[in-house]
């Protein structure tokens, strides 16, 4: 049976609809962003010099707020593998196992993989994500826009080797386009307006196709703009969603009127 003390806690970590809700995300949030500082500051080697005991100090303390978190959620939610192996069960995971690996692993050979795997920390910040209810639109607009897109891509793609093969046949060797994969380096480079400025094209013929694809790139970075925008509008005018997660399957993005979720069939909170 579902307790009443769980739907309270369920209510509290996975919902942001209540006081207590609410004031869990702040302070998870603040957790989340010290978190990330820390993490910059220590890779500061004159701040950690001087402050590095309070670094760890600060580093530990976060580290078990997030481990009773992950815990948290596993012991209220009715199906803990379906937390633990969604996105953002991997996510917390990998908010806490870095620091209990680096205290585990001892020995000077093992400094470079320590240094790894406090470095991984850093994706503490996809965390942030699950309070960005906007993100979840831009994502469904991704997925929607995914066909057109990969169509563009492979468009793109045939170009850069079209105009990379002509390159090499037209400038050679002496331009610096010694083969094929140089001159398709150099018209993605040039495409993409990026212009590092280590290959040019030094003959009248090259410079009319270079000045010819400069000016394609500029048409090219508007069409997935277009595309991705044009989803986007239409995803936000139908994302009219609550904040109710499913105590069973974990699914969010549920109607304002849902009584039971769309997926499992399971009743919501209330």
């Amino acid at each position: 049976m579902y307790s009443n003390f769980k739907k309270r806690l369920y209510d509290i970590v996975f919902e942001a609809d209540t006081p207590a809700g609410k004031a869990f995300d702040i302070a998870l949030l603040i957790a989340i962003l010290l978190s990330i500082l820390v993490v910059m500051l220590e890779s500061v080697k004159e701040i950690n010099a001087k402050y590095g005991h309070i670094l760890v100090t600060l580093e530990w303390a976060i580290t078990f707020f997030f481990t009773i978190e992950y815990f948290l959620r596993i012991y209220i939610v009715k199906k803990p593998t379906t937390y633990i192996f969604s996105f953002f069960g991997v996510i917390d995971l990998l908010s806490v196992l870095p620091t209990y690996i680096g205290l585990m692993i001892a020995g000077m050979n093992g400094l470079i993989v320590i240094r790894a795997l406090r470095l991984l920390r850093i994706f503490r910040i996809l965390k942030l994500s699950r309070y960005v209810s906007e993100s979840k639109v831009i994502i469904s607009a991704l997925k929607a826009s995914r066909t057109k897109i990969s169509v563009f891509l492979y468009t793109v793609i045939m170009l850069v080797i079209i105009i990379g093969t002509i390159m090499y046949l037209v400038e050679g060797e002496a331009s610096g386009f010694t083969s094929i994969p140089h001159g398709i380096y150099w018209a993605i480079v040039t495409l993409t307006t990026v212009g590092y400025g280590d290959i040019a094209p030094i003959t009248p013929i090259g410079q009319l196709i270079a000045s010819f694809v400069m000016i394609l790139g500029y048409a090219i970075i508007a069409v997935p703009t277009g595309i991705v925008t044009s989803e986007l509008t239409m995803a936000s005018k139908n994302k009219q969603v609550s904040t109710q997660v499913c105590p069973n399957c974990l699914h969010e993005d549920h109607d304002p009127k849902a009584i039971y979720c769309n997926i499992c069939g399971t009743k919501l909170n209330e």
